[in-house]
């Protein structure tokens, strides 16, 4: 005897209109949450004289808001089917609210990192919730110009993070980060309550405590291992990583298995839609080669050009602005011409821009630099709106938000993966020169060209996939596969 299913009541989609009061505020509100995952990125000299920690420590900021992340995401999709819309915003909001004071007044470099653990536990949920209303009370002929709307918040809101705290940490402490994003995030969150409605009913369901553990454990290894590389000691993170994929494929198991009872914490049947696994490819190495730049270009013009990191982010911004504005004008040419049109030549210029980032040199002019970031942003935004739009489209209502939950979890995955490859192969291919003689200035510069060459020769998969994905979502199937299905394509899920 098979899960049921079927779609909550009352959660069917609308014909088209505007974008939903319930969706603006949604998107603001997410906005501000994700804007915090790399807006500490500047601050970690700071932290290191205030609170007396090293660089490795004071990187914690960062990298412990992301393992939070990637350890509460997967159970999202549970959890938004069995509380109200009003519930997780209001949850969500007020975890946030609550880490963000914490860490606004941390006495320790303790408390602010239990501070950054809080607020990620908030923004863990904003994301999923987002994506899933939005697929449920969207029509889908106008899901392209409202999911272009949403790039704002969950593509450009990291890519901005450096440049706002560069301008902050301009004028005050690191505190002030914090305690301006305080009333901010006060006044969404008593916006949303006040506008809010409920969408769709909650399903009734106990929650599989063994299953949350291994997400935690698996997804937050995985993240946690891949972060340590590019330090010298490559054992330790393999060995975190092979333990963090065990523990994975473990979970894996016990959600098909789970299937036949009250349900699987993350629903595994998503893989089985073509559009949708594709969708989360195209998806994962593109956002793989927009973390991998975030990392190499600050990099190279604060170290090898120079700039402060408020010049630094004052030359990245145009192509973050850029990324942004291009988003409601891409949802609209989806929605008239279909996502081809859009994804195939996106795909190119996101290889042409990364190819192009090959060849930095010492003199390379500022302007150069400029329009290839823009290109590679332009690119992004381009390929992001239609990617997620037809992944979740060909997807059943009630998978919705377990296809949410699994793109929010692969982004935390590939923002981990991409930062350490660049990381690891810069490093190494540095290190290797410097012994051999070459200055470190140009020995660096060697490394970071070879880093844009592996992240340029990786995006050629997205054109690969964009060319596989169709310029509509296919009709998805009233039911989802059922498990018996999911059983037999065990093997390849596995295998992939």
């Amino acid at each position: 005897m098979h899960a049921d299913i079927s779609a909550p009541p009352g959660a069917q989609a609308p014909s088209g209109g505007g974008t939903p009061t319930v969706i603006r505020l949604l998107v603001l509100a997410t906005f501000v949450v994700i804007l915090n995952e790399t807006i500490m990125i500047n601050a970690i000299p700071r932290l290191m004289t205030d609170l007396k920690v090293s660089d490795r420590s004071a990187q914690w900021v960062s990298t412990a808001f992301m393992l939070t992340m990637a350890a509460l995401i997967p159970a999202t999709g549970w959890f938004l089917q069995r509380v109200t819309t009003r519930r997780a915003y209001a949850l969500a909001m007020g975890v946030f609210l609550v880490g963000t004071a914490l860490s606004s007044v941390a006495p320790s470099f303790a408390i602010l990192l239990v501070g950054r653990v809080i607020q990620a536990g908030g923004t863990a949920v904003m994301m999923p919730l987002l994506m899933t209303t939005l697929m449920t009370v969207v029509h889908e002929q106008d899901r392209g110009r409202v999911m272009g709307n949403v790039t704002l918040a969950i593509s450009v809101a990291p890519a901005m993070g450096p440049v706002i705290s560069g301008l902050i940490l301009q004028i005050g402490s690191w505190r002030w980060l914090f305690v301006l994003m305080l009333p901010i995030a006060g006044v969404v969150t008593w916006l949303g309550l006040r506008k809010l409605e409920n969408i769709g009913e909650p399903q009734s369901g106990a929650i599989d405590v063994a299953s949350v553990i291994l997400a935690a454990l698996g997804f937050g290894s995985l993240v946690y291992g891949l972060s340590k590389f590019g330090g010298g000691d490559a054992t330790t993170p393999a060995l975190i990583i092979a333990a963090g994929a065990a523990l994975i494929a473990v979970f894996a198991w016990r959600q098909i298995r789970l299937q036949r009872g009250s349900g699987p914490l993350l629903d595994l049947r998503v893989l089985l839609a073509p559009t949708y696994t594709k969708s989360l490819v195209l998806m994962a190495v593109a956002f793989l080669a927009m973390m991998g730049s975030m990392i190499l270009l600050p990099l190279y013009l604060q170290t090898l050009r120079g700039l402060s990191p408020l010049q630094t982010g004052l030359l990245v911004m145009p192509g973050g602005l850029a990324m942004g504005l291009l988003g409601p004008t891409v949802g609209k040419i989806f929605d008239r011409f279909g996502g081809r049109v859009l994804v195939i030549p996106a795909a190119i210029g996101i290889t042409a821009a990364l190819a192009g980032f090959t060849q930095i040199s010492l003199t390379m002019p500022y302007w150069q630099l400029l329009a290839l970031h823009i290109l590679l942003m332009a690119s992004l935004a381009a390929a992001f709106t239609p990617v997620f739009t037809l992944g979740l489209g060909s997807l059943p209502m009630q998978l919705y938000s377990h296809g949410s939950s699994m793109l929010g979890t692969l982004q935390q995955v590939a923002a981990a993966f991409g930062t350490a490859l660049v990381v690891t192969i810069m490093s190494g291919r540095a290190n290797s020169l410097i012994d051999s003689g070459t200055a470190v200035p140009e020995a660096h510069l060697n490394g970071m060209r070879l880093a844009f060459a592996v992240s340029a020769a990786l995006s050629i998969l997205v054109i690969v996939m964009a060319v596989l994905l169709p310029s509509r979502a296919p009709e998805p199937e009233h039911a989802a596969p059922t498990v018996d299905e999911l059983e037999d394509a065990t093997p390849v899920l596995v295998k992939d």
